[in-house]
């Protein structure tokens, strides 16, 4: 019987291996492209950064070190070179898509960071598993721009797996749409009307905002900003702005704003501000035909009509006045019910000595819904 010679007893004592073997090798060596490995084989195991991770530009040696033990899958026994290719990436893959398969199964939700934004969506990887997001699964509105969704974590669920065709697709909308669901709840369960909350400006159009309460968006329309008069929402509020705000009426999921606190009413000391026969100083706010509204105070305006504007006869108030105009009057009827206020210039002046006509006649009251009416008609006619 033939002794053995070492060369054969070493080899002998070496595994074989076979490719799509899993195998447990010790780090000899690292550089920034490739680790070598001791695989146990008669030659060393080659694991490059391409087959390490689908991750570009990763330098290898922040990732491992000699003597550090890996499990890793034989890709090629013998490159041509006498090495053993390895890969570590596609065993991740394989045990990634197990665990993809049980949380598409389980409905879990997953964290992972956006490795790439892609024209129709946003790319993670889970688990060396490449994940993608339609743009229309990101968020539960369109997103125009998804840069800013870069090297973020965001959470999602995997809506479709299909591992035959490495298909795997993660949605994120329904998760918003779930939390909002429940912070909708939680928010109809504490609010109700006349209660003042605060929330975050969403939104700004020509007719009002929308106020953003956790949950739920109220509007706070353009009437319902101000005591006073709001030409545009535009300049008063930008998106981001907080604002406290009084909950005016809740109708279904529908919440109505507004910013007219009553502590804040000018009409609460009006009569004794306003009362006939008080000199006032206001600013000409607009002008009709029959008259112009002088705003005595963001939230009161009050009538100056035609006939009150001068001593002589003028055909309309554009003639004498221009918008922003500061004018002096004397109030001569003041209606708290119906909010209406009526102005005169011509009642500061004193009656002339040959006019003898009873007190106030010369002063005027006026109706202004019946003037405005009476103004509509005409103009139809």
């Amino acid at each position: 019987m033939s002794e053995l010679t070492f060369e054969q007893m070493l080899e002998d004592s070496l595994k074989t291996i076979h490719t799509g073997e899993v195998v447990e090798g010790t780090v000899i060596d690292v550089k920034p492209e490739e680790i070598i490995l001791n695989i146990g084989y008669k030659s060393d195991g080659v694991l490059t950064r391409n087959e390490y991770t689908n991750e570009p530009n990763v330098d290898l040696t922040t990732i491992a070190k000699p003597g550090d033990t890996m499990e890793v899958k034989v890709l090629k026994v013998n490159d041509g070179e006498g090495q053993v290719l390895l890969t570590y990436k596609r065993l991740a893959a394989d045990r990634g898509n197990k665990r993809i398969e049980e949380a598409y199964e389980n409905k879990e939700v997953l964290t992972a960071k956006v490795a790439q934004v892609l024209d129709g969506g946003l790319s993670v990887v889970v688990e060396e598993v490449r994940i993608f997001i339609p743009a229309s699964l990101v968020s539960d509105t369109y997103e125009k721009d998804l840069n800013k969704y870069a090297g973020q974590e965001i959470q999602f669920v995997i809506s479709e797996y299909n591992p035959k065709r490495r298909r795997y697709i993660g949605d994120r909308k329904q998760l918003i749409l779930a939390e909002k669901a429940e912070m909708q709840k939680k928010l109809f369960e504490t609010i109700k009307i006349g209660d003042t909350v605060e929330g975050t400006v969403k939104n700004v159009t020509d007719f009002g905002a929308f106020i953003d309460l956790g949950g739920c968006d109220g509007l706070l329309h353009i009437s319902e900003m101000s005591w006073g008069r709001v030409e545009n929402p535009k300049k008063v509020f930008k998106v981001g702005d907080v604002v406290k705000v009084l909950i005016k009426d809740i109708s279904g999921t529908k919440i109505a704003l507004s910013l007219k606190f009553e502590d804040k009413n000018p009409w609460r000391d009006a009569a004794n501000k306003y009362a006939v026969g008080t000199e006032v100083t206001g600013r000409v706010a607009r002008m009709t035909d029959f008259g112009a509204f002088i705003e005595l105070e963001p939230g009161i305006d009050a009538l100056l009509h035609v006939s009150q504007i001068s001593k002589e006869h003028i055909d309309k108030p554009s003639d004498v006045l221009k918008s922003g105009e500061e004018v002096t009057a004397k109030v001569v009827d003041f209606n708290e019910a119906d909010k209406k206020i009526s102005l005169s210039i011509k009642a500061m002046f004193a009656p002339e000595p040959k006019a003898e006509k009873a007190e106030d006649e010369d002063v005027v009251s006026v109706d202004i819904d019946a003037v405005i009416a009476e103004e509509s008609g005409d103009a139809a006619e």
